[in-house]
């Protein structure tokens, strides 16, 4: 897919200056199989994350997501040589915004400065743009890690601040404490999409909506359940591990339930030749106005290229209305 694709255009991360598309490339798979969390996938050569990041950026996204965490700096290391390579390439798609995260288990805020430098060598000198605290566990309370944070924003480190896994107390928390400081939270980094909507029943969409604070989706499509491979095809379920089963609902009852939203997506589909998925990342950054970006990831270069596809079109407001609608008949608690 061909630069210029993105007809959704850029939108402001909350009150800031970041104009970003509306998805971005979301890079845990890129941890090398290394780490803690980075285990989760296979280690992708580098000849693939290249593919990847090229495509993505050149289909219309303008920033990555990455994280400390996704095998202890290997995924920000695989991003940066990729960038590299891109700029050496001569690509006008070298200079993407970049997020990532400080993680804070069995930590104090002191980790956060102290680390900071670390961050910015496995960037290759890049800028952070968007830096995020990665869950709300730590040794330290959420005003100890803001004024920390907002260090880092008076030393020139990075640009923004925002969080990941936040509730909607803990997060009007962090932004109160950084109005100190003059400055604001710009996002809250969650789980969300068709088949979990918990974030609009725990207070924390209403919460952002009124701090103007912008909602970063991840596990856009259900970790696949949501492009409708496992309703078509039931027996890829026995390949998966008993955890990713698990925490998708990946059972004939979270199956059956979730069909009629299934076959909302396949009709949609076939309007706009397009696929299930695609559909369902553009409801996910439409529904809300402006208010939801998110970052599905890519394994392989079909995956950025589908993708960045779901940027290509704009569901109408009653085509909205009906996934809203028979998304929630799919996540109420079954009986």
């Amino acid at each position: 897919m061909e630069h210029g694709q993105n007809r959704l255009g850029l939108r402001r991360l909350g009150q800031s200056e970041l104009m970003l598309s509306p998805l971005g490339l979301g890079c845990w798979q890129f941890s090398r199989g290394s780490g803690l969390v980075g285990r989760y996938w296979s280690n992708l050569d580098e000849g693939a994350i290249l593919d990847i990041v090229r495509a993505s950026l050149a289909g219309g996204m303008n920033w990555v997501d990455t994280a400390e965490v996704y095998g202890g700096g290997k995924s920000e290391e695989a991003i940066a040589h990729a960038l590299d390579k891109l700029r050496q390439e001569g690509s006008p798609h070298a200079e993407p915004a970049v997020a990532t995260k400080w993680w804070p288990m069995m930590r104090t805020a002191k980790s956060i400065p102290a680390t900071i430098d670390e961050r910015l060598r496995c960037l290759g000198g890049r800028q952070i743009d968007l830096y995020q605290i990665h869950q709300p566990y730590s040794f330290s309370s959420v005003a100890s890690e803001m004024k920390a944070m907002a260090g880092l924003v008076k030393a020139g480190k990075i640009r923004y601040i925002g969080v990941s896994n936040f509730s909607a107390k803990q997060m009007a928390e962090a932004h109160r404490q950084l109005a100190q400081y003059g400055l604001k939270l710009i996002s809250n980094q969650v789980k969300y999409n068709l088949l979990n909507r918990r974030i609009e029943q725990n207070g924390l969409m209403e919460t952002a909506k009124e701090l103007d604070i912008s909602i970063i989706a991840y596990s856009p499509l259900q970790q696949g359940v949501l492009t409708g491979r496992f309703h078509k095809d039931p027996a890829q379920i026995g390949k998966l591990s008993r955890i990713r089963r698990m925490q998708s609902g990946l059972d004939t009852a979270g199956l059956n339930q979730s069909r009629p939203l299934i076959e909302a997506l396949g009709m949609l589909a076939e309007r706009y030749r397009v696929t299930l998925g695609q559909v369902a990342l553009n409801w996910l950054i439409t529904y809300h106005g402006e208010t939801v970006v998110a970052i599905p990831g890519a394994s392989k270069l079909r995956h950025a290229e589908e993708n960045v596809g779901a940027m290509s079109f704009k569901l109408t407001p009653d085509e909205l209305a009906l996934l809203n609608d028979t998304s929630w008949a799919a996540v109420k608690p079954r009986t």
